[in-house]
């Protein structure tokens, strides 16, 4: 499927086309998007610089890299996001192009426009274009324009609770309250009623600066239970603009994408008729140039909305890659050079759909850290893994939880399907957690497999996670209870699960990927378990809030805190009622996983 509609005629065209060709592109990036940027250039000619942090340098992107240079610090803020180290490393390396793949300054129009004034190659839109887009309340504007379906809500962002009360009155709960700038899932809260509200308020501008570095929110009517469907774009300097395919990214888990595959099922031809033709005008109207993401959200009753448009390559570009043979990454290479896309693009063939490997517990959604220590890749007929690990490979928390990405492919849904049963049993990747035994049950899980009722928080509140089960005082802890083992008994090869206490006295115990200890799955946020009389970190990260002191009364579900960890937050929830009797930290507090956060009276 290939979109072309007229451009109309109040877009402001590009009047200068690049013209000298990339030749020695940075990647201001890591992990498996730096990977497969490299692939791309190396497919194309192009000289592919890494830049690196201390923790990255035996990494896979790293190695592969024509060049590869020390990108010096700490965390983001101190390396990927830090622009005139990125400008510095580009100007001695000798690129002459920077490609951002995606996160980090992706899709920040400060350093698209510094990488131009630095004489470089920018492989993405002109910065106008990303500061109309990024900015949910311009991109909603536009969106306006040209006459794309909007939700009911605020002009522009609110200037605070007070505001967001009056338009969510106007418009009607429930409602979600968006950050302005940036994505991702992050900064975005729903909200179902006035009680709720100024929490949400709170947790969503708190999340976007943090995210951001800035916390302005607007306020939309909420569509209940709707799917999330997109189209990827394609558009050129010459002013031409292509819609390749629709995709589904419905399955997500604190509004973040865990599941996604092309083409979207069970649209009708309408329904693509409309995402894909407001696509084209939204980004014929800002002068659009690279590779696009517009979404929008499908409710049960059939209405449509834009939701915004991500002026960069998106994580599941992939699957569109898979049904269409059209290497994206390549395009976006291409057209920054000047060239012009093809009348028509090849029609969507099959079915494809990509699984996010990330580091997260499968029973909590916490995201988990560790060392890879054994890494089986699937193989296969129609099996592509995109991944930026393999043994020895060290998962902090910095950085992102995404390990890889596994895409499968197959002649229609149900043999992609098929396929991906048989690919996840493959997978394999010890020492850390990930979401391999999620997916597992998700593809047999007939809501989605089969009748595909699933809507964006269907995982939250209504999936019943077989991987979870009530918990014990020691619920937050990471260990595990038991590990596998492969024995032969009279020739026959088996699989064993041996209980840790057993060998414990043996020394080094294997770390599984696969927790054998089952826990609890909060609808909204870690639970205290109902027989300990503590509250303790899930994961290692940073208190954003505390929300009682000792001597407080708290009922089952109350908030206690508010944990970050990679950008994410998690809120911290009472199992039962009872009193606090010790606060063990502050608001900026970095913990470890299984340290005690709130003590209660005995």
């Amino acid at each position: 499927m290939t979109t072309v509609l007229p451009v109309p005629s109040t877009a402001p065209l590009h009047t200068s086309v690049p013209t000298a060709a990339v030749r020695r592109v940075l990647i201001a990036n890591r992990g498996e998007i730096a990977l497969r940027i490299i692939r791309a250039a190396h497919d194309l000619g192009v000289k592919a610089v890494a830049i690196y942090t201390r923790a990255d340098s035996d990494a896979d992107f790293v190695s592969l890299a024509d060049d590869a240079w020390l990108l010096d610090g700490n965390g983001p803020g101190e390396t990927y996001l830090d622009i005139d180290k990125i400008l510095a490393l580009a100007k001695r390396s000798g690129a002459d192009a920077i490609h951002p793949g995606y996160g980090y300054l992706a899709e920040n129009a400060l350093f698209a426009q510094a990488v131009i004034d630095a004489e470089l190659t920018w492989i993405g839109p002109p910065p106008s274009a990303i500061e109309l887009l990024g900015d949910k309340s311009g991109a909603r504007e536009v969106a306006e324009d040209v006459s794309a379906p909007v939700a009911p809500g605020s002009d522009g962002a609110v200037a605070d609770l007070a505001e967001a009360a009056e338009v969510a009155q106007r418009v009607g709960y429930p409602i979600v309250i968006k950050a302005v700038h940036g994505g991702g899932g992050r900064g975005f809260r729903a909200c179902a009623s006035a009680d709720d509200l100024e929490g949400a308020y709170t947790a969503a501008t708190r999340e976007a600066q943090s995210a951001f570095g800035r916390g302005e929110c607007l306020i939309e009517k909420q569509i209940v239970r709707p799917r999330h469907i997109e189209t990827q774009c394609l558009a050129d300097a010459h002013g031409d603009v292509r819609v390749l395919s629709t995709r589904d990214c419905t399955l997500q888990r604190r509004n973040q994408k865990i599941v996604e595959e092309a083409p979207a099922p069970f649209l009708s031809t309408e329904q693509e008729r409309i995402v894909s033709e407001a696509s084209v005008r939204i980004l014929a109207h800002v002068g659009y140039v690279g590779a696009a993401t517009c979404e929008f959200l499908l409710g049960t009753d059939g209405t449509i909305i834009f939701m915004e448009a991500n002026a960069r390559i998106q994580v599941e570009h992939t699957v569109t890659e898979e049904v269409t043979g059209v290497d994206l990454v390549a395009w976006q290479l291409r057209i920054a050079s000047g060239g012009q896309l093809p009348e028509s693009f090849p029609p969507v063939r099959g079915h494809s759909i990509q699984f996010r490997i990330n580091a997260e517990d499968p029973s909590t959604y916490f995201p988990a850290t560790g060392t890879v220590k054994n890494h089986r890749a699937p193989a296969g007929p129609g099996v592509r893994l995109d991944s930026g690990i393999g043994e020895g490979s060290v998962v902090g928390t910095d950085f992102d939880p995404m390990l890889a990405k596994l895409i499968i492919t197959g002649a229609d849904r149900n043999q992609a399907l098929a396929r991906a049963r048989r690919a996840l049993d493959e997978y394999r990747i010890e020492g850390v957690s990930t979401l391999l035994p999620l997916h597992r049950v998700l593809v047999a899980e007939k809501a989605f497999a089969e009748d595909f009722e699933v809507w964006t928080d269907w995982l939250e509140t209504t999936f019943v996670n077989p991987l979870a089960e009530p918990q014990s005082g020691d619920h937050m802890s990471t260990a595990t209870d038991s590990f596998s083992v492969v024995v032969e008994v009279d020739g026959r090869r088996m699989t064993v699960s041996v209980p840790k206490d057993v060998i414990s006295d043996l020394g080094h115990v294997p770390s599984p990927s696969v927790p054998r200890r089952k826990r609890s799955l909060s609808r909204r946020g870690a639970q205290l378990a109902d027989d300990s009389n503590s509250l303790n970190a899930p994961m290692q990260g940073t208190i954003v809030s505390v929300a009682v002191s000792a001597g407080d009364t708290v009922e089952a579900g109350d908030t206690l805190a508010v944990i970050e960890a990679m950008k994410m937050e998690q809120p911290l929830k009472a199992g039962h009622s009872g009193t606090v009797s010790e606060v063990l930290v502050d608001t900026g507090t970095s913990v470890r996983s299984g340290e005690p956060i709130v003590r209660f009276a005995a």
